[in-house]
């Protein structure tokens, strides 16, 4: 979720109510609007984290993270595992043959390609071997795909919500 819209609409807002008053007004209000970016992160940040919070007491064992990549937020929610004692295992990983292999080319826009590159980063493997799991997941079962989701800790969610 981008912070930079809220704020934007805050700043605009800020700026607007000021047109009715003196001129002294409007530019003490233009001095404070440029002023005002960190400041309202930071109280945005504050409520979602608060917010957050007491979803996960609502949720639990389940959770709701506020987690911050640059100037974006993003609200992951971990539903509670089907089954507590199923170890994470790497889809399909004892399905796949690793002695032979073909080499494909992908081309992929540069925006899902960032995406791809923090997945596997996130997960602590290469883009291939991120790139090879997504695949074979997506090939399985659709009943094995749910059964993984549920044991790899839940989706995750994105988003602004009023």
């Amino acid at each position: 979720m981008d912070l930079g819209t809220y704020v934007g609409d805050l700043q605009r807002q800020l700026a607007a109510a000021a047109n009715g008053g003196t001129e002294e007004t409007r530019v003490a209000a233009e001095r404070l609007v440029t002023q005002l970016d960190a400041a309202v992160r930071v109280v945005l940040l504050d409520a979602l984290s608060a917010a957050a919070g007491e979803i996960t007491r609502d949720l639990a064992p389940g959770s709701v993270d506020l987690r911050l990549r640059g100037r974006e937020v993003d609200l992951v929610v971990s539903a509670p595992s089907a089954d507590p004692g199923a170890e994470d295992r790497p889809a399909a990983a004892a399905d796949l043959d690793d002695t032979s292999t073909s080499r494909t080319t992908l081309r992929l826009p540069d925006a899902l390609k960032a995406q791809v590159d923090e997945a596997a980063a996130a997960d602590g493997v290469s883009v291939n071997a991120w790139l090879v799991r997504a695949v074979a997941s997506a090939l399985q079962p659709r009943q094995r795909r749910a059964a993984h989701r549920n044991r790899s800790g839940g989706d995750s969610f994105a988003g602004w919500a009023r």
